[in-house]
Parts: C-alpha cells; structure tokens; sequence
C-alpha cells in the first residue's frame, strides 16, 4: 500500500482551512489554522461536514491531524459573542451534523492529537473512533470558566469514555489531563512520542483500510447503538449485524481464505 500522500483534487482542494492529501485508501485532513491554534471556526466546521460527506471514493481510512503546534484549541471564541439562543441552538446543530459525519460516516477516522486537545477540539476527538496523543498533548474543558457549556457532543461523547464524574471535573474545576492520564482513563488508545503520532495514525489508518467495508460498518454504526441499548435489544441487533456481516462476498472470500491455510493467524506480536 502506498504512503505516498498527495494533494487531492475537487472539491475538497477548496477547503481552505484544512489541507487534505491522500495515499491510496487513506485520505489524510490536516486542520489549517495555525495561528489560532487550529480553533474551529464556523467556517471550518463547515469545510469538515463538507469533506466528511465528499471523502473520495477511493478512501476507506481517514486521518485527521493538526497543523503547528496544537491539534485544536476548541471553539473560535470570537465567533461567540452576541449569538441569540436561536442562533446559538442552530450553531450547535452545526456541529453535531459535521461530527455525526465524523461518527457514523462512511469510513473509520484516527485522530492524531499534540499539543492543546481542548473544548470543540476535544469534542472533535471523541468524534473519532481511534485517538493517538503525543507526548506533548493536553486534555481539557474549558467551557465551565468561560461561562458557556459544550455544544459540539461532547456531553454525549466524552462522558461514554471517561465517566460523568471526571467530565464533570474537567469543567467544574478547569482541570487539564496529560496524555498519560488520558491514556490510563481510556480517552486515547494510543500513545506516541512527540512527532511520531502521525507516522502510527497512518499505519493504523491502512491496517483499518484493509478490513472488509462491512466489518468497518459494523463497528462505526452498531457499537456505539448497541452500547446505548438493553442487553436483549443490544443482543438482537447483535445477531442481525453479524448475519449481514457474514453474508457479504468479501467476508465468504476472507473466511474461505483463513479455511485454507492463506489468512494470519491472530498472534502476539
């Protein structure tokens, strides 16, 4: 598989706020405000729901990343001020459709976190479904001391991997996890040194890329709705996945393959 990325063409090369490059099935979006800290702005929320629901065709693996020296600092408070409850409401709709197209989007998303993963960048985070934190990465909610509440998911999002309590002390307390700590909470999966984060996001990204697309499927759509669910509902719509699963051309293909000696066996590595 090549790792090769070159920039795309279309309509995501538009997108002015993120660059976006590609290298076989992954595509490659770097988050484009460096002098902000890479703080999202209602454009560049935009210009993520736009190329989260354009992804080109050949792409079965994302990447999202920061340019500079932060992934994202959260919302862009300058756009705040002034806003109504109306347009506020509407505002936060804004970003729970891009991240919803993060989340339940047609391919898996790796995020590879530095430096400030703090507010909408950390709501932007858990929007994803694999999260690698440098060295340097720092976890926080701010919103509590600036007079304001989450409105990008993240009451929704980061609750399910961390716990109300320790979402609640981030914001009641303006408390700031290392990447460590967010590593031992299971906020991220994956550690790297500082500047090697996007090196393993890549190789995960092309392993992920390899799956069977309704295995991927399986995992971004009925997980999390299976989590949320009763035993016995969870259990049905268990059965059900696994039988569509299962049924697919590919799947027959990998499973006779494993049958006759051609697939890896699961080992430690």
């Amino acid at each position: 598989m090549t790792t090769v990325f070159e920039p795309v063409s279309g309509l995501l090369a538009t997108l002015d706020l993120l660059q976006t490059s590609q290298a076989g099935a992954v595509l490659h979006l770097r988050l484009n405000r460096p002098a902000k800290r890479n703080a999202i702005s209602d454009t560049l929320i935009q210009q993520l729901h736009t190329a989260f629901i354009n992804l080109p065709e050949a792409t079965k693996a994302v990447v999202v990343s920061g340019e500079g020296s932060h992934f994202c600092a959260g919302l862009d408070l300058a756009e705040l001020v002034e806003r109504d409850i109306h347009s506020a409401v509407l505002h936060s709709r804004q970003w729970h459709a891009a991240f919803d197209a993060i989340q339940f989007g047609s391919v898996p998303v790796v995020a590879v976190l530095h430096g400030a993963v703090v507010g909408g960048g950390l709501e932007l985070a858990t929007a994803c479904h694999i999260r690698i934190a440098e060295d340097s990465a720092y976890f926080g909610l701010p919103e509590g001391q600036r007079g304001i509440f989450v409105g990008g998911g993240g009451s929704a999002r980061i609750p399910r991997l961390i716990g109300v309590a320790r979402m609640s002390d981030l914001m009641l307390t303006g408390r700031v996890f290392d990447a460590d700590e967010a590593g031992h909470m299971g906020l991220v999966q994956y550690r790297a040194a500082d500047g090697a984060g996007l090196a393993k996001g890549i190789a995960l990204a092309q392993r992920i890329a390899t799956n069977a697309p309704m295995s991927n499927f399986a995992v971004m759509h009925a997980l999390p709705r299976i989590a949320d669910q009763a035993q016995s509902e969870g259990l049905f719509t268990e059965s059900l996945m696994a039988a569509v699963a299962e049924s697919t051309p590919d799947a027959q293909v990998r499973l006779r393959a494993f049958l006759e000696g051609r697939a890896g066996k699961v080992t430690k590595s």
